[in-house]
């Protein structure tokens, strides 16, 4: 390339920059959520109506507007109250702090909390909200609370008599992948409170209408769907940004990853990432030997993923501060890869070679099996069983699941 093509280049590039062009805030996402298609065709579910909302830092428009400020904004509906889960409804609460009530700065609206004793709201918090809105981003897999809040806030609005809305939002997991064991009733949990799948690739608007009328909430529900997204759509698919759903959550990647190892995490015996750079893509512990665990793991040719040795030093939680060996877990095809089916592996080749190290007899085990949503998996390990023999197992259950949730399906 001569000099002067060279500098033409380079002046069309900075050309592009300055103009916008390579700016994210020019760039159109292809899928509108559920708060953008409200106000755009649905306002009538809200226009004159004191509104009660359910959301945090995740509740934007594909623009990047809260959804609070948008609906306080809005000209003949009254924002009354928040409704925040951990966190609270700006992401600015201290992982695990108790807040039961704060006026929230920008809109001085009441906040109140869902998380903590009280994870319902309660009459006297409804007492000015004539509709209550849902909408929080999930992260598609069984044990991770903001779902059951949805649910707990459907029970809300029937025992008032007052329209729930889902404002719907992308599964980051997809809408095809529906994999692991269907959750016992006697685990039910605020990490588990319906028999659903582990992975159950529904939006959270699909799953507020199973859950309505599958589980006896029967009340007044209204979805608001999205407009432009297929069950084929990862998330990066949709051109919307990523907020942190929590702190360990900080892209939608990382969802495949929590669905992999958030449950050994429970534990609290090998390390799953949670406390290092790379939270729940690594798997170590200062016992393991790296190499012996990664071809193990390779040697089982599981689909979609390739396990790479790796040493880390913890930060904080499960072995802080200590030398951990172990493997990282690579994604090398997201559409084949099964993340509840390579959890169960992963547990039984720790287990299987390293059996002294008693990964599964803790005094975190009855949240492992809650998370899990039942003991079965543990016992089966215990006894040696073969992963492929517990994976198995879910099939049954899993299929009477699928057939339930055809009828709640709202997109192609």
């Amino acid at each position: 390339m001569n000099r002067t093509c060279f500098l033409l280049c380079l002046f069309t590039l900075l050309m592009s920059v300055c103009s916008g062009e390579n700016d994210v805030r020019s760039i159109t996402p292809v899928v509108k959520p559920g708060i953008d298609v409200l106000l755009e065709r649905n306002f009538d579910l809200v226009n004159g109506k004191h509104i009660g909302l359910i959301t945090n830092a995740t509740g934007i428009t594909r623009d990047f507007r809260s959804t609070i400020d948008v609906l306080y904004e809005t000209p003949n509906v009254q924002l009354t109250a928040l409704f925040g889960p951990e966190h609270g409804v700006r992401g600015d609460i201290e992982a695990g702090q108790l807040v039961p009530r704060y006026t929230d700065e920008r809109t001085d609206v009441t906040v109140f909390s869902l998380y903590g004793k009280t994870r319902k709201p309660t009459p006297d918090m409804l007492s000015d909200v004539d509709v209550l809105i849902y909408d929080i981003q999930d992260i598609g897999s069984r044990a991770y609370t903001f779902i059951y809040t949805m649910a707990l806030g459907m029970q809300a609005a029937q025992e008032k008599g007052i329209p729930f809305i889902v404002l719907d939002r992308p599964n980051p997991l997809g809408g095809i992948r529906v994999e692991g064991n269907v959750l016992d009733p006697a685990f039910s949990s605020f990490i588990g409170l319906y028999p659903i799948p582990y992975i159950y690739g529904m939006t959270v608007g699909e799953l507020a209408q199973l859950f309505n009328h599958e589980f006896g909430i029967n009340c007044e529900l209204h979805v608001v769907p999205m407009a432009g997204w297929r069950r084929d759509m990862l998330f990066e698919d949709t051109g919307l940004i990523w907020v942190p759903t929590s702190p360990h959550v900080p892209h939608a990647s990382v969802a495949f990853f929590v669905a992999t190892t958030g449950c050994l995490g429970e534990l609290h015996t090998v390390s799953e990432g949670v406390g290092y750079t790379s939270p729940f893509e690594i798997i170590g512990a200062p016992w393991i030997n790296s190499r012996q665990l990664a071809d193990n793991l390779n040697a089982r040719q599981l689909p979609g993923v390739y396990f790479r040795p790796m040493s880390f030093r913890p930060y904080y939680l499960t072995w802080a501060d200590q030398q951990c060996k172990g493997v990282q877990i690579h994604i090398a095809d997201y559409n084949t890869f099964q993340p509840a089916a390579t959890q169960i592996h992963i547990l039984d080749a720790i287990q299987h070679l390293y059996p002294e190290r008693k990964i599964l007899q803790t005094d975190r085990t009855s949240m492992f099996d809650k998370a899990n949503g039942t003991d079965r998996i543990r016992l089966e390990l215990e006894k040696g069983t073969p992963a492929t023999e517990i994976i198995q197992s879910w099939q049954p259950a899993l299929q009477h699941f699928l057939t339930i949730r055809k009828k709640y399906l709202l997109y192609d």
